[in-house]
């Protein structure tokens, strides 16, 4: 694909995904490097810890906000009580996602608040919190290490509500972009959920990535044709089946299916932007 395809389709599915990795860029700025870790091979990366990753994260802080954080530190160990322990961790993760703006140790701090609570609710939210670090991180050690984290979490949700498919279908995902085990184990856990449900958007969302990823663009275009029916106004769907005609050289159902997008498109400059792919293709 030309520069010009890929930035609708990214742009769509940034939108879409809800601009992820834009936001978290933006809002926690740079992240701190794990000096001295070991990140070529997965045995290495494993070996991550969250102490190796606050003490980077702690590096740049000013005195003020070191002196801050120390305090809430030694405040986990003399909590005597689950609702005093609660109330730290979560003052932590605000801490290092309003003051220091760090991802990890934030969504670090948010799993031990929810490992604590242990509700289905709060355990499902961090969990979530650390798949889409895993789908957004590049260092390959900080990657394994929050695919860990999301993998404990979502098995501890599973536990309480065994019959949740969206936190399965996460679990798979956790599989599917971690590394932590062969991607075919991960796929097999969202395909049990489609067996089940073959309307489950998010389910058949995951397959057809899985399917992109490894280049079945058949396969991928079925799973999408299949949200897409049941959910016309789903723009992702929409703009994928779009983009795998275009690799498949189909122009002309490239171009029917960015025309079925146009009246679901509320977002400035992306309307135009689909217009001119529109025209490009019509040349």
């Amino acid at each position: 694909m030309n520069r010009s395809q890929w930035t609708i389709v990214g742009i769509a599915v940034c939108i879409v995904l809800g601009l992820y990795a834009v936001t978290q860029a933006q809002f926690f700025g740079a992240k701190p490097s794990i000096t001295g870790a070991a990140v070529s091979a997965p045995a290495q990366a494993s070996s991550l810890t969250i102490d190796s990753i606050l003490y980077h994260a702690k590096e740049p802080l000013t005195q003020e906000q070191a002196n801050r954080l120390a305090q809430l530190e030694n405040s986990v160990s003399r909590g005597d009580v689950q609702s005093q322990q609660l109330h730290v961790f979560h003052e932590l993760a605000r801490f290092w996602r309003d003051t220091a703006r760090v991802f990890a140790p934030y969504a670090w701090y948010t799993a031990e608040a929810a490992r604590l609570e242990n509700s289905e609710k709060s355990l499902t939210f961090a969990a979530r919190l650390f798949l889409e670090g895993v789908r957004n991180e590049s260092d390959p050690a900080l990657k394994q290490w929050e695919a860990v984290q999301a993998k404990d979490l979502f098995e501890r949700s599973l536990k309480i509500n065994p019959s949740n498919d969206s936190s399965q279908v996460y679990l798979g995902a956790v599989y599917l972009y971690g590394g932590l085990t062969s991607p075919m184990e991960g796929i097999n856990l969202i395909r049990k959920v489609v067996e089940r449900d073959s309307t489950n958007v998010h389910a058949q969302m995951m397959l057809g990535e899985a399917s992109m990823i490894s280049g079945q663009l058949d396969k991928a275009l079925e799973r999408y044709l299949t949200v897409a029916r049941i959910q016309p106004a789903n723009l992702e769907a929409v703009f994928r089946v779009a983009e795998i005609y275009e690799r498949m050289d189909k122009k002309e159902d490239a171009i029917k299916w960015y025309q079925k997008s146009l009246p679901h498109i509320n977002i400035p400059g992306l309307k135009e932007e689909v217009e001119k792919r529109i025209a490009q293709l019509k040349k």
